[in-house]
């Protein structure tokens, strides 16, 4: 979500990478999340990214970007194949290993209900055919790699140790073997039809609760059956509750919702196009909360509007656009001086933590607006919603860092967002404030048109650039029009410029092809599909949903960005407002919105 030129010098890097879990290509991995935290899972079954106790935390499992710690389960036989998927509206993963002479399935979560300052990693083992004999390698390396597991103790076969303020607990290995500087190893021999179980448990505590497998598996699916809606009569319901689960896993109890599980995962090799994304976005947290509002008043809701109007009733004309999920600042970008995952620089904190965007506040109202359209317009969010508008009123003219994070300009798609969020609450507010709302509604846009509206009726892209900008596309989506022939001119201009092969791209960038300089934007994709819809064109709608849908890898994920000619993701994941837009898009498709 920041697009920029940050080259770091290859010869500051100190550390060389672990060799023991080779990257894959991103399409290839699984994630697992609670909330709080998600594990990245490679298909050979090894957990290669893990940060505790929270997302924004130093990861104990670090492999994915070159770093050590990591946690495997995988078949002794080196000759299988791989599979697997989701137990459907959740992110339970069931991993499936087929050998020369068995097949065996590993069953995967982050334990449910979570906390804050505890992890428990669940590991459940069965050959469905044949015998088979598994690899237990377990080495959690805290602070990116830098610190080791000490004083490893075997209790009752419950294996302790600690490092940098956590403590693990392992159960399910009492015959495994520490290894100083590497962890536990060991094998599992199971006959067909047996299970095993491993569970893993990281705090910042001294946790004394038994760790019963059978307990925390039923605990989880009951979470995850409270948690996620039926999806049924939408469009693509499968996918479409993935996309919910995947949101859910994405949100703490905080309210807050982090953009990616991941940090550092490039949008184009050796670019410097590679950030941390384990922060709340609150422009994300509004395109979730109002893609979850059109299919119904569901908890994830009043999260996003929790979490924004907290952050907007706390720092008023200072919101940031990104916080961690406890409401704190996010820090600059700093280096870890790890090899980063092939074609990317390792980082951890975002500079965009510090930028101004002006279509926050719009996303904002209009989540509000959206909040109250099922009775769930809190006191609190009202205020908000108030304090949110006299940001607008004073801010509105200046140039802002908009959607893209780009350098500060006047942005067009800023200003439209504005004028949605402003006209939605216009019909929510009561008397003087809705009136408001609705006269700075139109002084914005009367202005707007006036610097930025071309001759052919459709808008350039900023006031200084007539250019093709996908971004304009959202207000569409939200069914927020300024004129039919705007609204068409401005949608066949950017169909016609910015795309390639099915796939939609941000803009252009000058002297370089689409592809080029980077992937098709997936948010782009499926905002897209919605504003052709809104346009009354069902079967262009649905071809630009389908094949935006398509881009996503194995286990059903989206990354921010789509390598069309390779075919592969591209940066962090799972992208959360990619899963978001793929949500309304199913719902709205379906004709199964709530909102206008």
């Amino acid at each position: 979500m920041k697009d920029g030129d940050d080259q770091r010098a290859t010869d500051q890097r100190a550390a060389a990478p672990d060799t023991s879990c080779p990257p894959w290509a991103l399409r290839e991995y699984a994630v697992l999340a609670d909330g709080e935290r998600g594990a990245v899972l490679d298909p050979r079954g090894r957990i290669v990214w893990l940060c505790a106790p929270r997302w924004h935390d130093d990861a104990v499992f670090s492999a994915l970007i070159g770093g050590a710690g990591h946690f495997t389960v995988e078949p002794a036989d080196p000759w299988h194949v791989w599979g697997g998927s989701y137990e459907e509206g959740t992110l339970i993963r069931v991993s499936r290993w087929v050998t020369a002479g068995c097949v065996i399935e590993c069953r995967e979560a982050l334990a449910m209900p979570s906390r804050t300052d505890r992890l428990v990693l669940l590991r459940r083992m069965r050959v469905e055919r044949g015998e088979a004999r598994l690899n237990l390698d377990l080495d959690p390396r805290p602070g990116f790699g830098t610190a080791r597991m000490h004083e490893p103790r075997r209790e009752h076969g419950v294996w302790t140790a600690e490092a940098a303020g956590l403590r693990m607990r392992l159960a399910g290995a009492p015959d495994a073997v520490w290894r100083d500087g590497s962890g536990l190893c060991g094998d599992f021999r199971l006959r067909e039809g047996e299970t095993h179980d491993l569970v893993l448990e990281l705090s910042t505590g001294r946790e004394t609760d038994p760790l019963d497998a059978d307990a925390l598996w039923r605990a989880t699916e009951r979470e995850w059956r409270r948690t996620v809606p039926d999806c049924s009569r939408l469009v693509a319901p499968r996918d479409a509750r993935h996309a919910y689960a995947v949101l859910r896993g994405l949100t703490s109890v905080s309210g807050g919702m982090v953009a990616a599980a991941t940090t550092s995962l490039p949008e184009r090799a050796n670019s410097g196009r590679n950030y941390d994304y384990r922060y709340a976005w609150l422009r994300d947290q509004c395109y979730a909360g109002l893609a979850v509002a059109a299919h119904g008043p569901h908890p994830l809701v009043d999260d996003a509007v929790r979490f924004v109007a907290e952050r907007i009733l706390a720092d008023g004309d200072e919101v940031r656009p990104a916080y961690t999920v406890d409401g704190r600042p996010v820090g600059h970008e700093r280096s870890l001086r790890l090899p980063g995952y092939p074609g990317g620089n390792d980082h951890v904190g975002n500079d965009a933590g510090a930028q101004f965007q002006l279509d926050t506040f719009g996303e904002a109202l209009q989540l509000f607006a959206a909040a109250a359209a099922h009775d769930r317009l809190t006191e609190e969010a009202e205020r908000a919603a108030v304090v949110a508008v006299d940001v607008v009123e004073r801010q509105w003219l200046k140039p802002e860092a908009g959607l893209w994070e780009l350098e500060d300009r006047w942005w067009t798609h800023s200003r439209l967002s504005v004028v949605c969020g402003l006209r939605r609450m216009a019909e929510v507010l009561p008397g003087k404030a809705g009136r408001r709302c609705a006269e700075l509604a139109d002084t914005v846009l009367r202005e707007t048109g006036r610097r930025c509206l071309l001759p052919d009726g459709r808008w350039r892209r900023a006031e200084d650039d007539d250019g093709p900008e996908a971004a304009l596309l959202v207000p569409m989506a939200r069914g927020c029009t300024f004129g039919d022939h705007h609204d068409a001119a401005t949608r066949a201009y950017i169909e016609s410029r910015l795309t390639e092969d099915g796939y939609l791209f941000r803009f252009e960038h000058p002297g370089k092809s689409l592809g080029e300089a980077e992937g098709a934007f997936l948010l782009c994709g499926f905002t897209m599909a919605l504003a052709t819809h809104r346009v009354g064109d069902r079967v262009g709608a649905f071809r630009w949903f389908e094949r935006t849908r398509a881009a996503c890898g194995p286990p059903g994920l989206f990354a921010e960005e789509y390598d069309v000619r390779q075919r592969q993701l591209r940066g962090n994941l799972p992208q959360a407002f990619v899963h978001a837009m793929m949500l309304e898009c199913a719902v709205r498709l379906a004709g199964e919105s709530k909102l206008p």
